[in-house]
């Protein structure tokens, strides 16, 4: 699954004002990789352009899947509805490295592209000591979990300047157990809250108990509990002076069709602390 079906299908209920009840991510991910195909397959008979998909503001990728297409796929849309290009503002998408406008959000090449494969880099170079991070299976079949992803999405173009996320994620093995971490990012010129757990609630649309971590000198929102909507076990949100926005969100079960971890793989401060690394401060 690539990451313009990974937003498409884990944030698709960020549309919507009330959190949903508890989801099985693996399956609805899986369903949405389905429809992918069965879509990309009535395009190339009609021999039609590739057809855009409204998203519903930032957050996921079409990276590994929670919800079960990967293994590390985030679940939810952005907090802020983005109106796509159309006949009617004439405004193209975002230039791709062919020296033409993108098909839709996501590149597919370029340097927004390398940088949501840094940052699924960046994910495998932090996993704690006693995991593995599994590569994904050649051939794998389009209704399974991927175990990798990652994505680069155009959000939204604010005072002249374009507002990109990132989104990446990577299944954590211990054995037979399996479970996730997932990291979005979004760049200057996002509309995401300031204070912290109000950052932190608006991840994927997810509510939760949320405790205010200091790191150095940071503040993080960490939300150690989720409430109905509970795609994810932990996550933590930061915004960099700058603006720049990191979440980093962990989940000790990957699928339903498979064994979660006995534990988390970080603790609240660690989890907290990786919020606020460098190595997540994309541009």
């Amino acid at each position: 699954m690539n990451g313009e079906q990974l937003r498409d299908a884990l944030r698709s209920e960020m549309a919507v004002t009330t959190p949903p009840p508890p989801l099985d991510t693996a399956a609805t991910l899986a369903a949405a990789r389905r429809a992918v195909v069965r879509r990309r397959a009535a395009w190339a008979c009609a021999g039609s352009a590739a057809v855009v998909l409204a998203v519903t503001g930032i957050a996921a990728i079409g990276a590994p899947g929670v919800d079960g297409s990967n293994g590390v796929s985030p679940a939810g849309p952005g907090p802020l509805a983005t109106p796509q290009p159309s006949s009617q503002t004439k405004e193209p998408w975002p230039t791709g490295a062919d020296g033409r406008p993108q098909e839709d959000r996501t590149a597919r090449a370029g340097s927004r592209y390398d940088q949501g494969v840094r940052l699924l880099d960046e994910i495998v170079s932090i996993v704690p000591a006693g995991y593995t991070v599994p590569e994904n299976p050649p051939d794998q079949p389009a209704d399974e979990m991927l175990l990798r992803a990652h994505q680069a999405q155009f959000d939204a173009k604010v005072n002249g300047v374009e507002a990109w996320s990132y989104m990446s994620s990577a299944a954590l093995a211990q054995g037979e157990r399996m479970g996730l971490l997932l990291v979005e990012v979004h760049t200057v010129g996002n509309q995401l809250p300031t204070e912290p757990c109000a950052l932190a609630r608006q991840f994927w649309g997810m509510q939760g108990e949320c405790q205010p971590v200091t790191v150095g000198a940071a503040q993080v929102g960490v939300v150690v509990r989720p409430g109905r909507d509970d795609r994810f076990d932990q996550w933590a949100a930061y915004r960099h002076p700058d603006g720049v926005v990191v979440y980093v969100a962990q989940r000790a079960k990957l699928g339903d069709d498979r064994p979660g971890l006995t534990t988390l793989p970080f603790s609240v401060p660690q989890l907290a602390a990786l919020a606020v690394d460098e190595r997540f401060h994309l541009q």
